[in-house]
C-alpha cells in the first residue's frame, strides 16, 4: 500500500478512523529521515490493514508544532482515534515492526480507561 500525505487539512480525518495509522513527520533534507524512508516504506508493503502516512514537517509546520515534534523522524503510532507511540529516531526495521505488534496487541478498552483517569 502507498503511504499517505498528512496536512493540516486531512490529518484528523485519516487519523480519528478506526484502526491503526502510523505517522512519519520528516523533512527532504533531513538525513535520518531519508534512511528510514525505504524502512517505512517496506513495512507499508507488508501491513494493508495499516494506513502509513507521512508529515513534511517543511510544508506542514502547524502539524509539528501541534504534536511537539523536536526532533525528525518522529514516528507516531495511532490506534482508533488515539496517539498510543510517539517517538523520534529512525528506527530500524525489526523495532518497527516490533512496534506495530505492540500497537496491534493493545487492550484499547483498557487504555482509554488509563487514559480517561
Amino acid at each position: 500500500m502507498a503511504t499517505v500525505t498528512l496536512t493540516a487539512e486531512n490529518f484528523d480525518e485519516v487519523a480519528q478512523a478506526e484502526g491503526i495509522v502510523l505517522v512519519d513527520f520528516w523533512a527532504e533534507w533531513c538525513g535520518p529521515c531519508k534512511r528510514f524512508a525505504p524502512v517505512f516504506d517496506r513495512s507499508a508493503s507488508k501491513h494493508d490493514d495499516i494506513v502509513f502516512a507521512k508529515v513534511d514537517t517543511d510544508a506542514e509546520p502547524e502539524l509539528s508544532e501541534r504534536f511537539g515534534i523536536r526532533s525528525i523522524p518522529t514516528l507516531m503510532a495511532i490506534r482508533d482515534g488515539m496517539i498510543v507511540f510517539a517517538e523520534p529516531g529512525a528506527l530500524p526495521e525489526s523495532v518497527l515492526e516490533n512496534v506495530i505488534e505492540q500497537v496491534r496487541g493493545l487492550d484499547m478498552e483498557d487504555v482509554r480507561r488509563r487514559a480517561e483517569s
